[in-house]
C-alpha cells in the first residue's frame, strides 16, 4: 500500500501555518481543528517546518508565558521526517515507529499534500483487513 492510498482516504485537506504566526495563533489552529501538530509553510507552499503539540509543551516548560508571543519560525521544527505519495506505508511506519513521531508530512515535488498519521495507517490497514477476511469468508462458506 502506498501512502497516496492512504491520502485518499482522509476528508480534510492539509491545515498550515505561516512562520511568522505566533505560537498562540497555531496552538489555537491545532485546538480548533483537534489535530496534534501542523506543518509551517513559505508563500509558496512549501514546507520549512512543524509545530507539534510536543514543541509547544516544550516551550512553555522552558519559556513560560512568553512561549506564546514567539513566533513559529523561531520554535519549530526544522527538517522533519517527510514522505511521498509514491513511498511504500510500511517504510514510513517504520520511520514513525524508530522516531517516536506520530505524524509525517506528505510532500509532492517539494510542496505539502498532505499529511499522514498513525491512526489514518491504521485505519486503512483495518479496512484493508476486515474486506480481505469478508471475501475469505464469502469464499469459505459460499454467498447465501
Amino acid at each position: 500500500m502506498l501512502v497516496r492510498d492512504v491520502l485518499r482516504t482522509k476528508t480534510t485537506g492539509v491545515i498550515s501555518i505561516g512562520s511568522e504566526a505566533k505560537v498562540e495563533d497555531a496552538v489555537a489552529r491545532l485546538v480548533q481543528n483537534n489535530i496534534g501538530s501542523l506543518p509551517i509553510v513559505d508563500p509558496q507552499g512549501r514546507l520549512i517546518g512543524v509545530l507539534s503539540e510536543r514543541d509547544v509543551l516544550r516551550g512553555l516548560h522552558q519559556r513560560g508565558e512568553s512561549f506564546a508571543k514567539a513566533a513559529v519560525g523561531d520554535v519549530m521544527t526544522t527538517n522533519p521526517v517527510t514522505c511521498a505519495p509514491d513511498d511504500d506505508v510500511n517504510d514510513v511506519m517504520g520511520q514513525m515507529s524508530e522516531r517516536h513521531i506520530a505524524k509525517v508530512p506528505v510532500l509532492n515535488d517539494g510542496r505539502l499534500v498532505g499529511i499522514i498519521s498513525v491512526g489514518d495507517v491504521i485505519k486503512v490497514q483495518y479496512e484493508s483487513l476486515h474486506s480481505e477476511h469478508q471475501h475469505l469468508m464469502t469464499y469459505i462458506h459460499g454467498s447465501y
